[in-house]
């Protein structure tokens, strides 16, 4: 496969993914912004978005407060802003229209009719009573994508780039939910256990599709071990970090290369972290301390991708 071929298929399904999961994310924020009494700073569930998607720095320059609206519009719709879920779904549609041969019309079709819709959300904006609904569309449309690959897609090196994408951008973004949540909105101790507290647990697992999977494999009250545990830890969760991360093993090892030997090296170290380990060392080392590592290591390893696979494009 041309590594240009590759370096598309990658990022069509990293952007779509991407824009899934910012609107996951969106929506957790959104929902804990309405439990007013949780927290006594003014904005802080936005400004907490914004500081651990890493995009402050954007965001300060150009809005004056974290407020609902200004954080709304610039995840959502802001075409400078390059993480927003309207370039998202553009850099989606762009790279399938790269590859167009080598994707299946149906999937073209989708991303396509997908970006179109896309277009006429943004030139009429969203109303106020259709946030949550406008997120799931988007959630909607990535699963639509994803299931069209799955079911469309032949079993090779272009559909094992679609798959790493997905996987390698899901494993990234599970870490900075949960980050979210833990390490910025953990609540005081006279309200862990309380109302305010279960509410937002309950509502980042809803933003990943985890709380009946919690219910069903818990049972009890929702704790923040327990939650830590599976969207880290529990290989049988669909979006936890060891799912995310086996599959990009598993992955990398299939489309392998004549220099990916120190890229498998450090996938399968990372790899064996998640699968060895315990939630109670997650916990005694930090649980901030440990995704903030992780998010630093799937960085680096995104980086060796792009270098293994993609800077020698066709040279």
């Amino acid at each position: 496969m041309l590594s240009s071929t590759a370096d598309h298929l990658y990022w069509m399904a990293r952007s779509m993914e991407r824009a899934e999961n910012t609107a996951r994310m969106i929506d957790v924020t959104y929902r804990m912004s309405l439990l007013k009494q949780s927290v006594a700073e003014p904005h802080h569930e936005w400004r907490a978005m914004i500081s651990i998607s890493g995009l402050h720095e954007d965001f300060e320059a150009r809005y004056a407060e974290p407020s609902a609206t200004h954080v709304l519009h610039f995840m959502a719709l802001d075409e400078k802003n390059p993480g927003s879920i309207y370039n998202s779904l553009c850099n989606a549609r762009e790279n399938a229209r790269a590859v167009r041969s080598s994707i299946t019309s149906e999937m073209w079709e989708a991303l396509n009719s997908t970006w179109l819709e896309m277009r006429h959300i943004y030139s009429t904006g969203i109303a106020d009573d259709g946030v949550s609904r406008f997120f799931d569309w988007v959630k909607e449309r990535s699963h639509l994508s994803r299931g069209l690959t799955y079911g469309t897609m032949l079993r090779d090196d272009t559909f094992r780039f679609l798959s790493l994408g997905s996987f390698f951008e899901c494993a990234d973004n599970t870490a900075r939910i949960l980050d979210v949540k833990y390490h910025i909105l953990l609540p005081s101790a006279s309200d862990v256990g309380g109302a305010a507290d279960y509410y937002q647990w309950g509502a980042l697992l809803r933003s990943v599709s985890a709380f009946e999977s919690y219910r069903k494999v818990y049972r009890g009250q929702i704790t923040p071990k327990h939650v830590a545990e599976l969207l880290i830890l529990r290989p049988d969760m669909a979006r936890s970090l060891i799912t995310c991360m086996s599959e990009v093993h598993k992955l990398l090892q299939e489309i392998d290369g004549p220099h990916s030997s120190e890229l498998l090296r450090r996938c399968g170290q990372l790899h064996g972290n998640l699968r060895y380990g315990s939630i109670d060392d997650i916990f005694q080392y930090g649980l901030h301390e440990y995704l903030s590592e992780f998010l630093e290591q799937i960085y680096n390893l995104g980086d060796m991708i792009n270098k293994t696979y993609f800077w020698s494009i066709d040279k």
